[in-house]
């Protein structure tokens, strides 16, 4: 065997070979145990004994795994220190085994070193702990540095894909779970795709493929709603057909499990196959909870099978049954229940809990955002970054992007939420515009979070956190909405403007609010309630007689439930039943009556109590009594005119 005096060529980003400068890595290795103090015989040894069988250290890597694992405690060094500072490449495989934790002080002596630094600088500015930032720049960017034998702008997508395959290959090897190298993978070219050296971001899930989805639907059923989603997918959003294929899946296991021979959808019948389903929905389990399908679940279900045929039959496909199958009373009827605020004290203790204990402060202010200004949980996530505009003469208003209606809406803003939307922006983590969901356009969004969009998963663990800390029972985030509506409907707020404050199209959606406190239904309960009262404690003989003064029962007779005229020597009650009296102050509008400066006094008396019975009158919705008082009032302001020029 020819003596060692050579580094194998590794390969630079360009493929080409090069050796080490000395030409002598041998002699480089134990300069560096010499200069790091670690050198022993054992070292020298196991070096001499690598290079008499490898010449080229790069032949090394072609070794079967077990071979290259199998070296001992005083090789192992030698390895390292060529994979760091010799361009030695040992393959994913074998770096995938190695735990590079332990060599991280020499990986930041060596020439990766920089590179490692320039990442992890980048992973800390987008909000990573680190402990996170550790650990998934030794899983990732270390192994990606020594295996490619690039510097770090020089990783691609290409890179990180094979890393990942590497990993599933280890897994399918080994049985070992591989989810840790695949979650700092995502971490990695999420950094990457910031520091502007990856193009894209990490896809996170993504659709299942509708033949995966519809596997357990008989082949000629599957293609034919298969085929109905894609062509929905011309006119609904992914959510709406997601939706529809997860629905319509229920109606075709069904129909393959009662009839696995049925041939197409045309052969479909109505006493054969859809009223068995619609009697199946019943008692129909939820797949993830176990527990039986709600009314609305049953209705959705039903609707979906209904527009499923429908669409086919109009659009002419010869998969439509020949007749109509599904009728509208078929469609469960759904309950209307009233929106689900929360109560004053639940409402204050939870935004106690928001402000005071955040888990994640970013979910917890984004819950708080929501709460001050009535969004819906995907408008609240769409929020840009310049979502708040300055109207001169007007104030700051927020600009709602398109939410499920498909409306945008402005919704003005007080100083305290400004405070809130300045420090969500302080705390929210920097970094290259994202691809917007709705558009593809590139648009910096309110919430990121470790250099992607806030998800709708971390609101709801921080809700869940907090209404446990208030002690309270299972929030969803839209009742966070249904309470700012109620607010504002306590407060007196009209309909138009609950309507454009909550982005809704049509005036039925904000009555449902209405409904919830309704003034009007408060005062008359009350007026009739204490009429009622005031009734019971009167006798028979005395609620057609005049006065009534005995039923005020030593109160004000100004604001008793009752029809009352100020007379000039004392006052007239009547039961609200018996209507305006048609006699009182008769003398004050008849053309014989006369005054003098003298009567001056009660007759401004008098005007003032007219003036408060017919605003009382007015407030109790009595339209005529209020008539009577500003005519007597008319009259009265004539008489005290007459008798000031007299």
């Amino acid at each position: 065997m020819p003596p060692v005096t050579a580094c194998a060529p590794a390969r630079d980003a360009d493929g080409n070979a090069h050796r080490h400068r000395d030409g002598n890595a041998n002699a480089a290795y134990l300069e560096y145990l010499e200069a790091t103090s670690r050198g022993n015989a054992a070292y020298y040894r196991a070096a001499r004994a690598f290079f008499r069988r490898w010449p080229w250290p790069q032949d090394w890597a072609g070794e079967p795994l077990e071979v290259r694992l199998s070296a001992n405690s005083s090789t192992r060094p030698l390895i390292t220190f060529l994979m760091l500072h010799r361009g030695l490449r040992p393959g994913y495989d074998y770096l995938l085994e190695r735990k590079l934790s332990s060599i991280w002080r020499e990986i930041k002596e060596s020439p990766i070193g920089v590179d490692l630094d320039r990442f992890l600088t980048a992973a800390a500015e987008l909000g990573f702990t680190e402990r996170v930032r550790f650990a998934t720049g030794s899983q990732v960017p270390a192994r990606l540095l020594i295996q490619t034998g690039r510097r770090l702008n020089q990783l691609t997508v290409d890179d990180l894909a094979k890393f990942a395959t590497a990993c599933r290959d280890r897994q399918a090897r080994t049985g070992t779970d591989h989810k840790h190298y695949l979650a700092a993978l995502s971490n990695t070219q999420r950094v990457l795709f910031h520091m502007g050296i990856a193009a894209d971001l990490p896809r996170c899930g993504g659709p299942i493929p509708l033949t995966k989805r519809l596997s357990e639907v008989a082949a000629p059923i599957r293609a034919t709603l298969i085929a109905y989603l894609e062509r929905k997918r011309a006119t609904c959003v992914a959510k709406t057909v997601s939706a529809l294929a997860t629905r319509l899946k229920h109606f075709g296991v069904f129909v393959t499990g009662i009839d696995p021979d049925l041939p197409s959808i045309a052969s479909l019948q109505r006493c054969q196959h859809i009223e068995p389903y619609l009697t199946f929905l019943v008692d129909a389990r939820n797949t993830k909870t176990g527990e039986v399908i709600t009314v609305a679940d049953r209705a959705r279900r039903v609707l979906a099978l209904t527009t499923f045929l429908t669409d086919i039959t109009e659009w002419g496909w010869p998969e439509a049954p020949p007749r109509k199958l599904v009728f509208r009373d078929d469609i469960p009827k759904l309950p209307q229940p009233l929106p689900r605020y929360l109560p004053i004290d639940a409402d204050r203790r939870l935004t106690d809990a928001l402000r005071e204990h955040p888990g994640n402060e970013l979910a917890a202010y984004a819950l708080r955002l929501q709460r001050a200004c009535g969004l819906r949980i995907g408008e609240l996530l769409d929020l840009e970054l310049n979502c708040v505009h300055e109207v001169p003469g007007q104030g700051s208003w927020l600009k709602v992007p398109l939410g499920k209606l498909e409306t945008e809406r402005m919704v003005p803003l007080d100083e305290e939420i400004l405070d809130l939307i300045d420090h969500i922006t302080e705390i929210r983590s920097p970094g290259r515009p994202l691809p917007h969901p709705r558009y593809r356009r590139l648009a910096q969004f309110l919430f990121t979070h470790h250099g992607r969009r806030l998800g709708q998963q971390a609101l709801r663990t921080e809700l869940d956190r907090a209404t446990q800390t208030a002690g309270l029972g299972h929030i969803t985030s839209h009742q966070l909405r249904h309470t700012y509506a109620t607010a504002l409907v306590n407060a007196g707020v009209s309909l138009q403007a609950l309507m454009a404050l909550l982005g809704h199209v049509s005036a039925e959606m904000s009555l449902r609010y209405g409904r919830l406190f309704d003034a009007t239904v408060r005062d008359e309960y009350e007026r009739a309630l204490t009429l009622a009262k005031q009734q019971a404690r009167t006798p028979a003989t005395s609620r057609t007689s005049l006065p009534l003064a005995d039923i005020t029962s030593g109160a004000n007779w100004k604001t008793t439930p009752l029809v009352k005229s100020r007379l000039a020597s004392g006052f007239c009650l009547r039961a609200p039943a018996q209507g305006a009296c048609t006699y009182a102050n008769i003398c004050e509008h008849c053309p014989s009556f006369h005054t003098e400066t003298s009567s001056l006094p009660i007759l401004a008396a008098q005007r003032v109590d007219a003036a408060a019975l017919a605003t009382d009158a007015e407030q109790r919705g009595w339209i005529s009594e209020a008539e009577r008082h500003r005519k007597l009032i008319a009259r009265l302001d004539t008489l005290i005119s007459q008798a000031q020029a007299g």
